[in-house]
């Protein structure tokens, strides 16, 4: 079955329940952000099943900031917040999962770096993108620019490596025999 495919979800058909809101809000983004936005896909027309917001990188959190706290958008949760390594010349895509709890509406916020560019960090604008931007720094690398506390959270520290690259060997295991130290600065 092809995605473009209307089909029924937990929530209805997504497209028709909130395919008017979604081009509202898309021609809002395109006109307050002009230029910031890189490419738009929407449901139906690409293989999505809700829209994707590319963003210029130095334009993220201001794009962010806006989907949460502009009335008419109110993306005020955000749900996950995790990478894909591409393999091309913009290695990485990080992605921004985002739902609206007064609409019930969701929408994908993605941005494009390089490998050894850092993407700004959005704890600045939720608190809870803290641990999320560091699961996606110790599975892929991808550095967050302003992070308070920037540092592994799924493996070990002595872990050389992140093992969601693409480039990082399907047999690379890293076994320790000892337990990792404890920090006692981290206890208090």
């Amino acid at each position: 079955m092809d995605i473009r495919h209307p089909i029924p979800t937990n929530g209805g058909e997504w497209v028709t329940q909130f395919g008017e809101i979604w081009r509202g809000q898309v021609a809002d983004l395109k006109k307050t952000f002009d230029g910031a936005i890189e490419e738009v896909k929407m449901p139906q027309a690409d293989a999505t099943d809700v829209p994707i917001i590319y963003v210029k990188r130095d334009r993220l959190v201001e794009v962010l900031k806006f989907l949460k706290e502009t009335d008419g958008f109110d993306y005020s949760f955000l749900a996950d917040i995790t990478a894909t390594d591409e393999s091309s010349e913009l290695r990485f895509e990080v992605v921004y999962q985002l739902f609206s709890q007064s609409k019930l509406s969701r929408i994908r916020v993605k941005v494009r770096v390089p490998e050894g560019v850092s993407v700004p960090s959005a704890v600045s604008v939720w608190k809870g993108a803290d641990w999320a931007e560091r699961e996606v720094y110790d599975m892929f690398g991808v550095q967050f620019e302003g992070h308070p506390n920037l540092r592994r959270i799924l493996m070990d520290e002595r872990w050389v490596g992140h093992p969601l690259r693409k480039d990082y060997p399907i047999k690379g295991y890293q076994i320790f025999t000892d337990p990792q130290a404890v920090d006692p600065e981290r206890l208090k």
